[in-house]
């Protein structure tokens, strides 16, 4: 099952660098097991060139359980998914890239949430409304980067998502799903809605909110 799990993270890593989502050994991949422990990517691995050893498997605490290249590091941004799956207990994978667009729109906004266009994309992510008004939370960029997984627990805490997706300012998204390839296709419409809000602010277009 393990084996089936990075293959899933390894071809979704070749599919996003292919997409300049996860360039410079940029994003990390992570899914989860049935014993709650889960598969990330090692730390400083080209996401296009992955095999199964780039992966580290770590249990509910962020310890160590599995590291098949002795010397390797989990992602710098483990904490972000430990957060992730100690706020939403069904989800089993957790996809963070890192694309131009999604810089570009956590810099339309000085708020805290990044209002997303009323389009039919959003069905994807589990939005049926009517012109629904739905935001994606916008967090701070901090270099240390379990303070932003801190900021993460403490929003969920008290804050349901409208969607199953995160915004980190100058950053890149997170989302997360209850597979790994739901995970893949919350990144791809999530991107997709970015390159629309930014083609539309180029074209003086008016998209129903205020940023």
């Amino acid at each position: 099952m393990s084996g089936d799990l990075r293959s899933d993270l390894i071809a979704a890593a070749k599919h996003f660098y292919d997409r300049g989502w996860m360039v410079g050994t940029a994003g990390n991949l992570s899914a989860r097991l049935a014993d709650g422990s889960f598969w990330i990517t090692a730390s400083g691995r080209a996401k296009g060139q992955l095999t199964e050893a780039d992966f580290i498997r770590m249990n509910s605490d962020g310890a160590i359980v599995e590291q098949p290249v002795p010397d390797s590091r989990p992602s710098a941004e483990t904490s972000i998914h430990l957060a992730v799956y100690n706020c939403f207990p069904d989800a089993k994978a957790c996809y963070h890239v890192h694309s131009i667009e999604a810089n570009l729109v956590s810099r339309l906004t000085a708020g805290d949430a990044v209002p997303l266009p009323a389009i039919e994309m959003l069905k994807g992510l589990g939005v049926w409304e009517e012109n629904p008004q739905v935001s994606i939370p916008l967090f701070t960029n901090y270099l240390e980067v379990p303070k932003i997984a801190k900021e993460i627990c403490e929003f969920f805490a008290i804050c349901a998502p409208s969607v199953p997706a995160l915004l980190i300012r100058d950053h890149g998204i997170t989302v997360w799903a209850d597979s790994p390839a739901a995970a893949y296709n919350y990144v791809e419409i999530v991107e997709y809605i970015f390159r629309y809000t930014i083609a539309a602010r180029q074209l003086n277009l008016d998209l129903r909110f205020g940023i």
